[in-house]
């Protein structure tokens, strides 16, 4: 008689991003057995801006969850799922999607935002730790709809952000969560700890429902499967390390955007940090976490492609180029450098204003580029850091990757110890440990995060 092959209980995440949708399967150590990830084509909205596709991203997280269930190797004990945030998914009272997944780049009209800082004036931004960003801020998409789009929010029974949408497809249960609820959506009070009053005066009825703890889970009894409610990815991304280090650190947590993310910094945020694009997030226990952020990913992308057609080489040809310290004096002594204390270099990327005829080749204005854009990390990453003690600098996500990037942050912090951290699916894996105690029957690894330090 054959005996039956024992299954591997596994936890199964899916990680939304702007640009890859991904589905990774942990082990009970943690460590990643598959891995798929696809990019969907985006469609256009209502109004003909760009988006994610919706129904090809519901569809495709129903399927590829349908085709785990069947893997014989495998029985899928949890279920979570990290996703961007500032957006909204839209249901009515059938629970099903009303409109498009509107895009947060979208622009916010100009007589709308005036309307609205003139009927509750500019100390909301403030209170609600989240800087002025038009649609990046989910709470002004909802006062967006209800002012230009009437007869579609008056349909709305519940708007879900992005992470709990995806749980909403397994469990039917419409619910807020901290995470996404507490980063820069103007909707959430910090001072008193509930939904800013401006909310309630506009009836925003849709998303006020009590946010949840991020480790809530749906217990689905017939297939013994936990399910997540969800989780903000850029919070995502700190679990592994507050679940693995005691002291004082922070991590820049790089994708389209390069996050500066401080969970021990608990001075109030100011009007003038605010002004900088710096905010508080809400960690996965409900605590403030002080943040700053630069758009790092998305000028990489778009200057790669600028350097790429100028030189006549591949798109991707920057990740040949060594990083070369003599170039870098040589870039200093020949060109004014932006310095971090610039009052403008958070704004812009130094590199927009340079000539790039007068770089003699690739590398030459590769690495002019890199040490602009790492001016402006550094000016992003003193912000978050204030005036507490930090040692230690984890860098994880795409730039982790990156040695002329590592190298400058490490001159820049020469007094601190500045790490690469090799896991690059680091929010999939904090929404896996967010769940742990509710599907995983092992202690959490001590060595759950590789890292590599630069000098």
């Amino acid at each position: 008689m054959t005996q039956k092959k024992a299954t591997i209980p596994v936890c199964a995440v899916f990680d939304i991003g702007k640009t890859n949708k991904k589905l990774l399967v942990f082990d009970q150590n943690y460590e990643v057995l598959k891995e798929e990830q696809i990019q969907l084509e985006e469609s256009l909205d209502d109004d003909g801006y760009p988006s994610d596709d919706l129904l090809q991203l519901t569809n495709w997280i129903k399927s590829s969850f349908q085709q785990l269930s069947q893997n014989p190797d495998f029985t899928i004990k949890g279920l979570n799922f990290s996703a961007y945030g500032a957006s909204l998914v839209h249901l009515d009272g059938n629970g099903k999607p009303l409109s498009a997944l509107y895009n947060y780049l979208k622009k916010l009209p100009k007589p709308l935002h005036k309307a609205f800082v003139e009927k509750y004036g500019k100390e909301v931004f403030r209170e609600t730790a989240s800087p002025d960003l038009g649609m990046l801020n989910s709470g002004l998409q909802l006062y967006w709809l209800k002012n230009e789009k009437p007869a579609l929010f008056h349909q709305i029974r519940y708007s879900l952000h992005l992470p709990q949408y995806c749980s909403y497809l397994f469990t039917k249960e419409a619910i807020s969560e901290i995470t996404s609820i507490g980063c820069h959506t103007l909707l959430w009070d910090f001072d008193k700890n509930d939904y800013h009053t401006w909310v309630e005066t506009e009836h925003l009825h849709s998303v006020q429902q009590k946010p949840l703890l991020t480790n809530h889970v749906f217990v689905d009894e017939e297939k013994q499967l936990s399910v997540g409610i969800g989780v903000h990815d850029s919070s995502s991304a700190l679990v592994p390390y507050l679940r693995t280090f005691d002291e004082n650190f922070i991590l820049i947590s790089t994708g389209t955007w390069a996050i500066s993310l401080n969970p021990f910094n608990e001075e109030p945020l100011t009007a003038n940090e605010l002004a900088k694009d710096c905010l508080c997030y809400m960690n996965f226990e409900g605590k403030p976490v002080k943040a700053s952020r630069i758009f790092a990913g998305n000028e990489h992308e778009r200057q790669t492609k600028h350097l790429a057609d100028y030189f006549n080489v591949d798109v991707n040809y920057y990740k040949q180029v060594k990083f070369d310290r003599d170039l870098i004096v040589f870039l200093r002594n020949k060109y004014k450098q932006a310095t971090p204390d610039t009052a403008d270099v958070l704004l812009d990327c130094p590199f927009v204003e340079r000539n790039i005829n007068l770089f003699k080749s690739y590398e030459e204005a590769y690495h002019q580029f890199m040490l602009d854009l790492v001016a402006q990390q550094i000016a992003s990453l003193k912000l978050a850091i204030g005036r507490t003690s930090v040692r230690k600098i984890f860098v994880d996500g795409g730039f982790s990757k990156n040695e002329i990037y590592m190298s400058l942050l490490a001159d820049a912090f020469f007094n601190k110890q500045v790490f690469a951290s090799e896991i690059a699916q680091a929010s999939a894996l904090g929404a896996a440990l967010v769940i742990h105690e509710h599907w995983n029957t092992q202690p959490i690894p001590e060595q759950i995060i590789s890292l590599k330090r630069y000098f």
